[in-house]
């Protein structure tokens, strides 16, 4: 899996060659951090900022907020407490679906949305 920080940096670079908005600073100011801290960040040489940047990066480059924060060693909150409620049966879920292949994934998913009540 690509780096946190080498990933947004690709990302925003491929935006900016068809955009200039989309320099390290502009970036910063749309998404609330500071110009430097962002360059850091890119570089590898600052942690991922909080669940909150890291959504908002995710609007700003169009990308998969759930992606970027698994990139970032983070897992959303949301999700955090859907695993709070029923622990044992979360990591039995995801214990048990780590190898199975990607349609079959997608087909428990597709079935379990249809089961909500």
């Amino acid at each position: 899996m690509p780096r946190f920080g080498s990933h947004i940096r690709r990302c925003r670079e491929k935006l900016k060659k068809g955009d200039r908005t989309y320099s390290v600073r502009q970036v910063a100011a749309r998404v609330g951090v500071e110009p430097s801290y962002l360059s850091k960040v890119e570089r590898g040489h600052e942690a991922p900022p909080s669940e909150a940047k890291i959504r908002a990066l995710a609007r700003e480059l169009g990308e998969d907020p759930d992606a970027l924060l698994a990139m970032a060693g983070k897992v959303a909150s949301d999700l955090q407490e859907v695993i709070r409620r029923r622990p044992r049966l979360m990591a039995q879920l995801i214990r048990g679906v780590q190898f199975m292949p990607d349609v079959g994934l997608r087909h428990l998913v597709v079935r379990a949305r249809r089961k909500r009540i």
